[in-house]
């Protein structure tokens, strides 16, 4: 475990002990791809409150949580997961994409996913296009590539199995090739995503409720 990861390992520790200058790290260091997530979940106009109500449950929680950084941040998806899904339930809505699950397989993709998603964001994906993907591929792709997990602690925090995720995540990754294909040949230009940290990146901004952050 180097680099970021000892050093967002070594945040999440010092927080839970009440050091408030750590948890602002942990916050700068997760909270970009837990918005990008919540985004594909609620759409834009909500994700801000729902990740809002996130961190003041993930503040609360804290002293309850044991792993490194790779843990912190499925448990941290998950937490975020379940507000959203709260939150569409109490609108009587469904998630922004509404996808159909049927049409998974337990087979995994050929190739580690998380590694052509990397490549895929690198060639001028947007999140408009995310949206557009069925909800379990759109989930898959962000909690591999934005989020940073694991097929393992994907499939976690979605209650799926491991293979499930890489296939969903394998789909959307082929389905997102198409749609960028058929962008450039439109030439319609694509809002471009606003630069996402990698996996092991930090930065953000502060949830607007939770000004003590």
């Amino acid at each position: 475990m180097l680099g970021d990861d000892a050093e967002l390992t070594a945040a999440v520790l010092a927080a839970q002990d009440g050091d408030e200058d750590a948890f602002r790290t942990v916050y700068r260091a997760v909270h970009p791809r837990l918005l990008g997530y919540i985004r594909t979940l609620v759409g834009d106009a909500d994700a801000e409150d729902v990740a809002s109500e996130s961190w003041l449950q993930i503040a609360r929680d804290l002293d309850r949580f044991s792993g490194d950084a790779d843990r912190f941040r499925g448990w941290a998806a998950r937490i975020a997961r379940n507000r959203a899904l709260d939150h569409l339930r109490m609108r009587g809505r469904r998630p922004a994409q509404g996808g159909d699950e049927t049409e998974l397989t337990d087979k995994p993709a050929d190739a580690d996913t998380a590694v052509e998603a990397m490549d895929a964001l690198a060639t001028g994906h947007t999140m408009s296009l995310i949206a557009q993907l069925p909800q379990d591929q759109a989930e898959a792709v962000i909690l591999r590539v934005v989020v940073g997990l694991d097929a393992k602690s994907a499939a976690e925090t979605l209650g799926k199995r491991p293979g499930a995720v890489r296939t969903a995540a394998h789909r959307g990754l082929k389905r997102l090739a198409e749609l960028l294909g058929a962008a450039d040949q439109s030439g319609v230009p694509l809002t471009a995503v606003p630069p996402q940290p990698g996996p092991r990146a930090a930065g953000g901004a502060r949830p607007r409720s939770c000004a003590a952050l």
